[in-house]
């Protein structure tokens, strides 16, 4: 069973950059795309990127479009997002999710991650 598990949360000044990165076991991690969920306390997770297997497509959420970049490693079977320009709004617990297809949505992930908590402070 493939485990995926995130680090490079903690406390920024709204500004800031923080980088997330996620790794997974297992050996077929270029087969799969990856991507970056969020949930903030009392709301509904909610889509932040997505990449495809080798890198080349990726597709933001508007909120943070310009501002996070995701990227992979598929030698080292790790995910990555690259936060600049921090937001309070941008508060919640940061998750990594593996998939099939190039989704947006939560239902596209079979594979998930326990989180990362990024804070922003205003």
């Amino acid at each position: 069973q493939v485990r995926l598990v995130e680090s490079g949360g903690g406390l920024v000044q709204a500004g800031g950059s923080l980088r997330l990165s996620c790794a997974t076991s297992g050996r077929t991690f270029s087969s799969y795309t990856m991507a970056w969920f969020r949930q903030a306390p009392g709301k509904e997770r909610e889509f932040v990127a997505v990449i495809s297997y080798g890198g080349g497509t990726t597709y933001y959420a508007d909120s943070v479009k310009g501002r996070f970049t995701i990227s992979r490693d598929n030698t080292k079977n790790t995910a990555y997002l690259q936060m600049n320009s921090l937001k309070p709004e941008d508060t919640a617990l940061y998750y990594c999710a593996r998939g099939e297809v190039l989704g947006v949505a939560a239902a596209d992930f079979g594979s998930w991650g326990q989180g990362t908590q990024v804070t922003v402070s205003s």
